[in-house]
């Protein structure tokens, strides 16, 4: 947790980073079978029914880290088309609807190729598209983006729309592009207009002094290029890390998108590294840079603010030791005040390198982590078997001495098996604690978030969570979920309890609220991208601290279009 900065001019940070793309575009000739690297959003169905073919142990599927490229996507599916008399019926009729909506992915456009741009087509894949064009070594798509629902509960009744475009691409054998532009309005009563305290994501807020509508615009983007065995890709997303049924521990999509540069490389395919670094926001004005505007004295205040800027970097590597089996070791670094160029080499020991340039000075130092994890699929037959360990701050030399320890961690422990019974019913078990004191450090600018949203669990410091799980696909392409989770807050403490009192406050100390939830949800992806939505939640939550116990259920329905 010790940190500092080293100063360097920016014509030096520009040279190496044009010379760092220099040598991937060299790099990139070198292999003919690089392609490009549009990511497809981290939410997508594609990404569940992939999981399930790799935990039947039909297809090899990386998905530790997300998003994944829509390249990589089609090429699972090719890998499990080889294997369909193993599938189902009703995972045969899923797989020809994947493959048509990533066929496009799978060849590389020529510079003969010529299709004039055409709109509200089935493209030569059969998949219906707004706009798709191929030629000169282009290959461009697009569609509109529309949703729409209702939701009715316990003192609330709103209604949530959107719309805005999502168009991707690729240039020639190494260059992809992405733009995905969303505008979202909910309107009526009973609007969450904080989205803490629950795992529906974060966003940039603006205006809250309305109580009765709410909108926020979500935007991902990205260009990347693809090399030899890698990409480096510059965008803004959501960037998700590890495993977890309704949360993640190291990266979540709880806080907002955020800009990023991202860095992958596998040598081997069972060898692969990443790398990241992203600009967050700290939501802190910085009153040493805020300065008085007279143009603008008497509107807003008269003053121009600016905000202390916050960084994050971060990198992993996932080994594959034995068939079935990966394990992950990662570690991250969120610092503050200005860039570090030395955080932009992407093997750097981010610690050893934050107490060297801080002098050891826990007051000039920056908030490190590191994290693991272990998962297993189909070693046990259908099978998937994970655990993930987050680590805040840890003291080795005292770990079992309940007086001297100082154990600041999260853990998750799940698994999931399916065809149970039937085909294509999976049960599921998760486990997931987070110790006092976890995400938050002495310096508040160099808290583990983003927007004030955490980048990790959405439940905070001080909590635990079991979830049990049953998803059930009937028939092709409809999705029933059925999820019991029980969760529990304690208070968040003071500064001092964590950095200063020994022994160290009990987990769950100042309990805040328990919650229990049955929640049910039902999907139909009629054409590819365009669902049908419909989910059901009871909630019983009894707070600690008001002394009262209340139940609140929550029906949607609606549906989504381009998302």
């Amino acid at each position: 947790m010790l940190s500092g900065e080293i100063k360097m001019p920016t014509k030096f940070l520009l040279q190496k980073s044009a010379s760092l793309l220099l040598i991937l575009c060299l790099l990139g000739p070198v292999k003919h079978g690089a392609a490009q690297v549009v990511w497809e959003y981290h939410g997508k169905e594609i990404y569940n029914y992939l999981t399930r073919m790799a935990q039947k142990g039909l297809v090899v599927f990386d998905d530790n880290i997300r998003p994944l490229s829509r390249k990589y996507l089609a090429d699972c599916l090719d890998s499990l088309s080889l294997k369909s008399t193993r599938l189902s019926a009703v995972e045969q009729k899923e797989l020809a609807f994947y493959l048509q909506e990533y066929g496009l992915e799978k060849a590389t456009p020529g510079v003969s190729d010529t299709i004039r741009p055409r709109f509200l087509k089935f493209d030569p894949y059969h998949r219906w598209r707004s706009f798709y064009a191929v030629g000169q070594g282009i290959v461009l798509m697009a569609d509109p983006v529309f949703t729409a629902s209702t939701v009715h509960g316990t003192g609330k009744s709103f209604n949530r729309s959107s719309s805005g475009l999502h168009f991707w691409g690729q240039a020639g054998r190494h260059w992809g592009f992405q733009f995905f532009y969303h505008d979202i309005t909910e309107s009526g009563t009973g609007i969450d207009f904080l989205k803490q305290g629950t795992s529906e994501p974060g966003y940039d807020r603006r205006d809250t002094t309305r109580r009765k509508s709410l909108n926020y615009t979500p935007f991902r983007g990205n260009i990347s290029y693809a090399f030899r065995n890698g990409s480096l890709s510059v965008g803004q997303d959501h960037l998700l890390w590890g495993y977890g049924e309704n949360g993640r521990i190291v990266l979540s999509d709880k806080a907002p998108a955020y800009p990023y540069i991202r860095f992958d490389y596998h040598p081997f395919p069972w060898l692969r590294f990443n790398y990241v670094h992203a600009w967050l926001n700290s939501n802190m004005v910085d009153s040493a840079n805020t300065i008085i505007n007279p143009s603008g004295a008497g509107v807003f205040g008269g003053v121009r603010e600016s905000y202390i800027p916050k960084f994050m970097a971060t990198h992993s590597l996932s080994v594959k030791p034995f068939k079935g089996i990966e394990l992950a070791l990662g570690e991250s670094i969120v610092y503050s005040d200005r860039l570090d160029v030395g955080y932009l080499f992407p093997l750097m020991f981010f610690k050893v390198y934050d107490n060297i340039v801080n002098n050891g000075n826990i007051n000039a130092g920056s908030n490190g982590q590191l994290f693991a994890q272990i998962s297993s699929r189909n070693n046990l037959p259908k099978t998937h078997l994970y655990g993930s360990l987050f680590i805040d701050e840890i003291r080795l030399s005292a770990l079992f001495d309940r007086a001297k320890s100082r154990n600041q961690v999260g853990i998750t422990l799940g698994g999931s098996v399916t065809d149970v019974i039937v085909p294509y019913l999976t049960l599921g078990l998760e486990y997931t604690r987070i110790q006092p004191f976890v995400y938050r450090n002495l310096i508040p600018t160099q808290n583990y978030t983003s927007h004030d949203y955490s980048l990790g669990d959405w439940m905070g410091m001080n909590s635990d969570r079991l979830i049990y799980t049953v998803k059930y696909t009937p028939i092709p392409k409809l999705k029933c979920i059925f999820r019991y989770q029980s969760t529990r807050k304690g208070g968040d403490g003071t500064i001092a309890q964590q950095y200063l009192i020994q022994p160290q406050p009990p987990f769950l100390f100042d309990l805040q609220r328990l919650q229990k939830e049955i929640y049910w949800q039902v999907s139909y992806e009629w054409l590819n991208n365009l669902s049908l939505n419909a989910y059901f939640s009871t909630q019983k939550n009894d707070d600690r601290i008001t002394l009262q116990k209340t139940t609140v259920t929550t029906a949607s329905i609606g549906f989504t279009y381009g998302l």
